[in-house]
């Protein structure tokens, strides 16, 4: 009998209503400073509710998970680099069981919106902490925190099929 990990197949490729974007350093005499996100940039759908910052440990991964309602607006600047993988889980997608694979952070700043039922993890692949702004469309937990939390965690399945390494 096969695994669910054997029998499903993901294909390398672009993954559609994925956006990726540079994230733009202007640096002058005092540090610098850059953009993250303008309304006039992004699609409505993809207006930020809340903002957050999170600093994951050197080698270390987060995810795989995936949000039923949830779209993600994640930014990546450094001071490490990470590994993102995104796989397309929605049925209806023309690019469902596609896989795709950044490496963003310090040495390629980027920008990267994951629209709701798009499966995604990241891992810190340098050396030093790594920090990742997220943007997300939807408050956690929805107003007052009174709502269950949008999140499908693939991570916690020891046999999941959405795996960070090829």
């Amino acid at each position: 009998m096969q695994t669910a990990k054997e029998e499903t197949q993901f294909t390398k490729g672009k993954i559609e209503d994925v956006i990726i974007y540079p994230l733009r350093k202007f640096v002058d005499e005092r540090g610098w400073l850059c953009e993250l996100f303008r309304h006039d940039e992004i699609a409505e759908e993809f207006y930020p509710a809340m903002a957050y910052i999170s600093v994951t440990e050197s080698n270390t991964q987060r995810g795989p998970h995936e949000h039923v309602e949830q779209a993600d607006l994640f930014c990546f600047l450094g001071a490490s680099n990470f590994k993102l993988r995104l796989w397309d889980n929605r049925e209806n997608s023309p690019t469902f069981r596609n896989v795709m694979t950044l490496f963003v952070g310090a040495d390629n700043p980027q920008a990267i919106i994951v629209p709701k039922g798009v499966v995604h993890a990241y891992k810190n692949v340098g050396s030093e902490k790594g920090v990742v702004i997220n943007c997300p469309n939807r408050l956690y937990m929805g107003a007052g925190k009174l709502e269950e939390i949008d999140e499908i965690r693939h991570e916690d399945d020891p046999n999941t099929i959405f795996r960070m390494e090829d």
